[in-house]
């Protein structure tokens, strides 16, 4: 298999898993887990509402689908104890060499300090920075608004990384384009994370007495955005166009609110920096240079979107002590469907069923390794032929951001048969499969 996989996080160091595991994914699954919840009840208010709210909600049920099982991959004693192995073995290899060991000292130690200042940062960092207290499409503008007019003034040099003059063409473009934003569902949101923020940091916070000292996360969200002009990409323009003066003229008061927390975001993120990802970046150099002076090319490093090759075999795995067979058909998909969503099959397969071959493959499963990214990869046979197209993997691949389990991890591709009996007999495509060269 051919194909460009996008991240994984393979050559972590224990003390940045562990940090994931105990603080990051806990954290991050219980809030989405709520916000998911009420996603749904908001759904169920009416058709309009089930329209608005499916593109998040999708997002979001994908995202808690990857971090439940990244969770579940950590939580794994077999990794654990593997990582543990493989980062002693290297520590020790690399304190036997002096020269080496004079060049690299203790990275490990320095990281795992650094997330230390990360748990203690975690809180106010993921609220305050990273806007976890503000979820609103109107405050990511005002915030865009605020930050740009105060960064554009600098040299680019002395600027935040995301408003340099590389980056800028893109902010503007984000932020000007005419998406639509609906009120209702951004009153959720927002009072939703005003209320996990006051939860998460404490009534005594500072920045919680600031907004909450007077009104209720409802409340406030209510007042925020039935106030904001910021929906209309007009508005945003003259902001953007105005600068500093446009800004801080401005009383709109999703802009007020992104100013005045805007200092303590700053600071917060200011230590984070110094004291996590500065750290944590230059250790993770510092290993990666030992390891590359011990194992040479023998090791891959992560992956980052460049090209792979990637060899397996068509297999099945064992779950729930139950054998799963590498291969599906078009059988099972009438026997699963149900009629409605997401389990209703199309009109047109079903006025053709009579004519479809039900033995023919559908989906196959195998172990090359893969993750986000590979999704279009083609998979070629010994002679030469194109025998699969990656799509997907088992939910036992996501654990693929940290390691590769060869029990369970399985790479799934849709067949080239059912391309062809679809083309042929659902869609009718004859000009099509004339030039893939068939009949």
């Amino acid at each position: 298999m051919a194909g460009h996989p996008g991240h994984t996080d393979r050559l972590l160091t224990v003390a940045e898993l562990l940090e994931l595991r105990d603080v990051f994914l806990p954290q991050w699954l219980l809030r989405a887990a709520e916000l998911r919840g009420r996603y749904i009840q908001f759904g169920k208010t009416g058709a309009e509402a089930n329209r608005i709210v499916e593109d998040p909600l999708n997002g979001l049920e994908n995202a808690i689908k990857v971090r439940r099982m990244q969770l579940e991959a950590l939580l794994d004693d077999r990794l654990m104890t593997a990582k543990r192995a493989d980062e002693a073995a290297l520590r020790a290899r690399a304190a036997a060499d002096p020269k080496l060991a004079a060049a690299t000292g203790d990275p490990w130690a320095e990281i795992a300090t650094a997330e230390q200042h990360e748990r203690e940062l975690y809180l106010p960092y993921t609220f305050l920075e990273q806007g976890a207290g503000f979820n609103s499409h109107l405050f990511n503008y005002a915030r865009t608004l605020v930050r740009g007019a105060a960064e554009r003034a600098k040299p680019n040099t002395k600027r935040l990384r995301e408003y340099s003059d590389a980056a800028l063409p893109r902010v503007a473009q984000r932020l000007l384009a005419p998406v639509p934003v609906y009120p209702a569902l951004e009153q959720l949101t927002l009072s939703f994370s005003l209320e996990r923020m006051r939860e998460w940091l404490g009534p005594d916070a500072s920045v919680v007495r600031q907004l909450l000292s007077h009104d209720s996360p409802d409340t406030l969200a209510a007042r925020l955005v039935d106030g904001s002009q910021l929906a209309d990409p007009k508005v945003r323009q003259r902001l953007w166009d105005g600068g500093e003066a446009a800004i801080a003229a401005s009383h709109d008061p999703m802009i007020e609110l992104a100013r005045s927390i805007d200092a303590q975001a700053r600071a917060v993120r200011k230590r984070y920096e110094d004291e996590v990802e500065g750290p944590v970046d230059a250790g993770s150099e510092k290993i990666a240079r030992a390891r590359f002076a011990i194992y040479g090319t023998s090791e891959p490093p992560d992956a980052t979107f460049t090209l792979r090759l990637s060899y397996g075999k068509v297999a099945g795995w064992k779950e729930d002590g139950r054998e799963v067979e590498p291969f599906t058909h078009l059988q099972r998909l009438f026997e699963r469907a149900t009629g409605q969503d997401p389990f209703r099959i199309p009109d047109s397969w079903l006025k053709v069923r009579d004519q479809l071959d039900m033995q023919t493959r559908f989906d196959l499963s195998s172990t090359n390794d893969i993750i986000g990214g590979n999704s279009g990869s083609p998979m070629v046979d010994a002679g030469g032929r194109i025998v699969g197209l990656i799509f997907d993997g088992n939910i036992y691949s996501i654990s693929g951001d940290y390691w590769y389990d060869a029990e369970l991890n399985r790479s799934v591709a849709v067949d080239p048969a059912i391309i062809f009996e679809a083309l042929r007999k659902v869609y009718r495509a004859n000009e099509l499969l004339q030039e893939l060269g068939q009949k």
